[in-house]
């Protein structure tokens, strides 16, 4: 009886056919589960004979590993099939589809945080739109200060107090107000000034600004991480320099150049034959900026600085005409794939 039973199986199993991965598992449910076909007459076994077992045996197992070899066969059918298929869409249009590529601002920026995140900072985001006293206010910007005139800000209609950002120290700011030192944060994003669009400026544009407070923080600790990004990001020959200069939220405050890279320093078309190359404002936090984000300054000392992600974009790439970079011209984006 148990004879015929497995012989019968087996032409079924041989004859097994599957148009799809589903089917093949309900195959495999209905003859080798728990309680499929085959396993029963596993569990039939017992009441054979024992002259017999031993041929009901191998009779059992060669059912059952012809029933798992078939549903592999099946199964690698499908793949074929389903690849091919995939291979051959139909509904695909005839023209050619390009690849699209990351950014080049995008592909800057990340380098930029990927820099810093190896000395120890961390990525801070906040609103584009933004209130008077973060913006400016919590910086050192009294009301009628002439500082503001470096800055032209837009102004939300029918309230001045609401701004669109015009530097991201303004989330500098909601980070000094809402955590205590130790502080170390890079600040990327989006920032608005009322500029005529030309080659060389735009009304948007991105920045990246870091912040690092904590006790005993000195100048000389600014220079040291800004001579390591310079390196990283530029070459290990590339040399820096520090200008005196001013803003209203550092003091003392400069600005960085970095040394030509396509004149080697000594004097070129590119860096207006000076072998210099200006790239970032820096300076040491000032005191009344920490005061004012409720941080002692005589407690605490900090460094911050800021670099515009389309100047280092130019002198990375190159890249003559600061409009190329919002128009989403197909030719040009391709060049960075």
């Amino acid at each position: 009886m148990i004879r015929e039973k497995i012989a019968k199986i087996a032409a079924a199993v041989n004859d097994l056919t599957a148009k799809s991965q589903e089917e093949v598992e309900a195959l495999r449910i209905q003859y080798l589960s728990k309680k499929g076909q085959i396993s029963e007459l596993f569990d039939d076994f017992r009441n054979v004979p024992k002259e017999d077992k031993r041929e009901i045996g191998q009779l059992l197992n060669q059912l059952r590993d012809a029933a798992q070899n078939k549903l592999v066969e099946l199964k690698a059918i499908i793949d074929t099939t389903q690849s091919t298929a995939d291979k051959h869409d139909l509904t695909r249009s005839a023209d050619t589809i390009a690849l699209g590529t990351r950014h080049p601002l995008s592909l800057v920026k990340e380098e930029i945080i990927d820099i810093f995140s190896r000395i120890g900072f961390s990525v801070a985001e906040g609103p584009e739109i933004e209130d008077d006293w973060h913006v400016f206010g919590a910086l050192n910007f009294p009301p009628e200060h002439p500082a503001r005139d470096m800055q032209d800000t837009f102004f939300i209609e029918q309230n001045p107090d609401v701004v669109l950002r015009t530097h991201t120290s303004s989330v500098q700011t909601r980070i000094m107000t809402s955590q205590q030192p130790p502080i170390r944060v890079l600040c990327p994003g989006r920032v608005y000034r009322n500029e005529a669009i030309s080659y060389r400026a735009h009304c948007f544009f991105h920045q990246i600004e870091g912040l690092y407070i904590d006790k005993n923080v000195s100048f000389a600790d600014l220079k040291q991480a800004l001579l390591y990004f310079a390196k990283e990001m530029f070459g290990e020959e590339t040399e820096i320099r520090l200008r005196p200069s001013y803003f209203p939220f550092t003091e003392p405050s400069a600005e960085m150049d970095i040394s030509c890279d396509l004149c080697g320093g000594k004097g070129c078309n590119f860096c207006k034959h000076t072998g210099w190359v200006e790239i970032l404002g820096c300076g040491m936090v000032d005191p009344n900026v920490l005061k004012a984000c409720g941080i002692d300054p005589d407690v605490y000392t900090g460094y911050a600085f800021g670099m515009g992600v389309e100047r280092i974009a130019n002198l990375k790439y190159r890249v003559k005409d600061l409009r190329m970079f919002s128009e989403n011209d197909v030719r040009f984006l391709q060049q960075f794939q």
